[in-house]
């Protein structure tokens, strides 16, 4: 009889196999395999929250051949991954595959990377399932239950019919709105720089910019023109003194390790990869590439975590890598230690190569060239991890110009530390300053006054979005991913260049969630129940207390919604071209569109138009606003598909668009 290993994925599944040997068979469960049932609620909120689970529709097979493996196998490893998630998985399969005819054994394999020694290992070292993790699982998902089961409703009946609400997501479509109307509201104000282009006397080869900073000792603001003429017409006249000469060194530090959330900012900051698409090519690189002649490995260790802790291990690896490619100048006397949040699982691993020896540029050859830009950036920031800091020499000066201070400075690299190994990660570029001493008398080669304007804050893109979630301590390394994804997919958000905006529709549905459940997506109350589900992962709070805690007040906020919520109309001055009765603006989850008031009698519908024609010849449609998969706005003909015209800016009278 063999032993039965069971893991998520096929990919994990063939990976491990190999390690393992012909002694085991490996079977993958496809993900979870029991859930809550899909088309009610599943949970008895009266009951203590008593969740009915099913057999995900698709996944009898699966289990059923599961069910067949067990009965020729002694022992069970219930190998998936290391976080909630993963253990709610193994416990749903041990609740299933239990036969209560013959009592087997099932062992829990937890390990943070798919390498034959980790693997090997922790098959020497099965444990039994962690149920606080589990019932932390069940305590977030039927919390996520109960919040959309019971606020979709009242979207249905206040905006549109197949809308709905989620406890992160609303949190998340929140800080987006906000983020929007601070940009609507913004007033742009007038502000002005005034910079002194100067050069040496002695030599007069030397050339470099200072920017006036202070008048008579005050910091200086200057807010209109005319007032900055003032002070040129004084400049123009002043002599110019360097008052003093500063030199200091300036230590950079190098980032700690990845954690799920900073991979996924940095490979959108310099890779331009989505949350989503970062975690999925991670994922292959966890679960195991072909090296050719030898057996699939894993490359990268667990990718959802929120430690930044290397094991001891990796830590001796990565020193003698670094002392013997680098030098010893750039390898600290002890290693560098990083502090992980709060919240974090120490238990866990920072995300970091399995091997630091498996350079980027030998693994290239396997891998994908998005999978090799992924590796890359994760191999890159792990060496940098352990290097000395950087060292620059930042060099200060002031003039002085009557009574009046200009300061420049520049810096330039004493020591490149860990910039050695991460040089694409340079924000201070060098910038020379000449060598001048206290006391000399500067030309004035000329004076450049500017005027500028305070511009509005940027729009979330989904890194600062998801960073923002991380500092607020909303959601965890499991769900930012999915995040940006569901808000688009149900249209309360798109993409433009990159960054995010919320649509009409979006909008309208936070107005709503803010008026009547203040509390439910408020940044802070959602952080505590965050660490409510923490707490019951550390087996400090039961997580049927903690459900009753967040549903008495809930229950009592959606009793006055659902007696106060109203189905809004909007009427139009266009009458209905099939019947007469006027037309009156709707909702859906594409958007608005007009609709005949004599619904369902009269059945006539329509986008609303923007009152721009078709650019394209002999067409008689107009252009309406539609969304693309992805979640980019665009500008359709109405005709569609008669017409395929698309562009995406919204032409005008005095130019026309051609096709994008």
């Amino acid at each position: 009889m063999k032993n039965l290993v069971i893991v998520e994925s096929p990919t994990k599944a063939r990976t491990i196999g190999k390690i393992l040997g012909k002694n085991y068979a490996v079977y993958s469960s496809m993900g979870h395999i029991i859930d809550l049932p899909r088309r009610k609620i599943g949970v008895d909120v009266e009951q203590d929250f008593a969740p009915t689970y099913v057999v995900i529709p698709g996944k009898k097979k699966t289990l059923a051949q599961l069910k067949k493996e067990v009965k020729t196998s002694e022992v069970v490893y219930l190998a998936t991954d290391q976080d909630r998630e993963g253990e709610a998985i193994s416990w749903h399969l041990q609740e299933r595959l239990q036969d209560k005819k013959k009592t087997r054994k099932f062992l829990r394999v937890v390990f943070h990377e798919i390498t034959p020694d980790a693997i090997k290992q922790a098959f020497k070292n099965p444990s039994k399932l962690d149920l606080n993790m589990v019932n932390a699982q069940q305590a977030r998902r039927v919390l996520d239950r109960v919040v959309g089961y019971f606020l979709s409703p009242l979207l249905w009946k206040k905006v549109a019919k197949g809308l709905s609400a989620g406890r992160v997501q609303s949190v998340s479509l929140k800080l987006i709105v906000i983020r929007e109307r601070e940009i609507q509201d913004f007033v742009p104000a007038e502000y002005w720089k005034v910079e002194a282009n100067l050069k040496r006397q002695q030599d007069g080869l030397e050339e470099f910019t200072a920017e006036l900073v202070k008048c008579d000792g005050q910091k200086i603001e200057l807010a209109k023109q005319e007032q900055v003429e003032g002070i040129v017409q004084d400049l123009e006249k002043a002599e110019y003194i360097v008052s003093s000469v500063k030199k200091k060194e300036k230590k950079r530090n190098p980032y700690p390790p990845f954690i799920t959330s900073t991979l996924q900012q940095d490979a959108f900051n310099k890779l331009k990869y989505t949350a989503r698409k970062t975690m999925m090519i991670a994922q292959q690189l966890y679960e195991g590439i072909d090296l050719g002649q030898q057996d699939p490995i894993g490359l990268i260790s667990y990718m959802r975590t929120d430690s930044v802790k290397i094991a001891d291990v990796a830590l001796v690896q990565l020193r003698k890598y670094i002392n013997d490619n680098f030098g010893s100048a750039y390898l600290p006397a002890k290693p560098n230690v990083y502090k992980s949040k709060k919240s974090a699982q120490e238990a866990h691993e920072a995300i970091r190569p399995t091997s630091i020896e498996r350079t980027p540029s030998q693994m290239q050859p396997f891998l994908s060239q998005e999978q090799y830009k992924l590796y890359e950036l994760i191999w890159k920031r792990t060496i940098a991890s352990q290097m000395q800091s950087a060292v620059y020499i930042v060099n200060t000066i002031e003039v002085a110009a009557g009574k009046y201070l200009f300061s420049a400075s520049g810096s330039v690299i004493k020591f490149e530390g860990f910039l050695k190994a991460y040089q694409e990660d340079l924000k201070e570029k060098e910038s020379l300053i000449p060598e001048i001493s206290k006391g000399e008398i500067l030309t004035l080669l000329k004076l450049m006054p500017s005027q500028h304007f305070t511009r509005p804050p940027a729009r979330y893109s989904e890194s600062s979005l998801v960073k923002a979630l991380e500092e607020e301590g909303i959601g965890r390394p499991s769900t930012y991913a999915p995040i940006v994804h569901t808000l688009i997919f149900r249209n309360y958000i798109c993409r433009e260049k990159g960054y995010l905006t919320c649509t009409e529709l979006g909008m309208k549905v936070n107005d709503i969630l803010v008026e009547y459940f203040p509390n439910i997506i408020d940044v802070a109350f959602t952080a505590t129940m965050e660490e409510e589900l923490d707490k019951v992962e550390e087996g400090k709070l039961d997580w049927v207390k903690a459900l009753k805690d967040f549903y008495i007040p809930f229950k009592e906020k959606l009793t006055f919604a659902q007696t106060n919520l109203k189905k809004e109309v909007v009427e139009t001055d266009e009458n209905c071209e099939k019947c007469g009765k006027p037309m009156v603006i709707k909702w859906s989850r594409s958007g608005k569109f007009l609709s005949c008031s004599g619904f369902p009698d009269c059945r006539n519908a329509k986008s609303i138009s923007l009152g721009v024609k078709c650019p394209q010849p002999e067409c008689e449609g107009e252009l309406i606003l539609r969304r693309s998969k992805r979640g980019m706005q665009f500008y359709g003909c109405s005709t569609y598909p008669k017409c395929t015209y698309i562009t995406k800016v919204l032409p005008t009278t005095d130019s026309q668009v051609t096709d994008d």
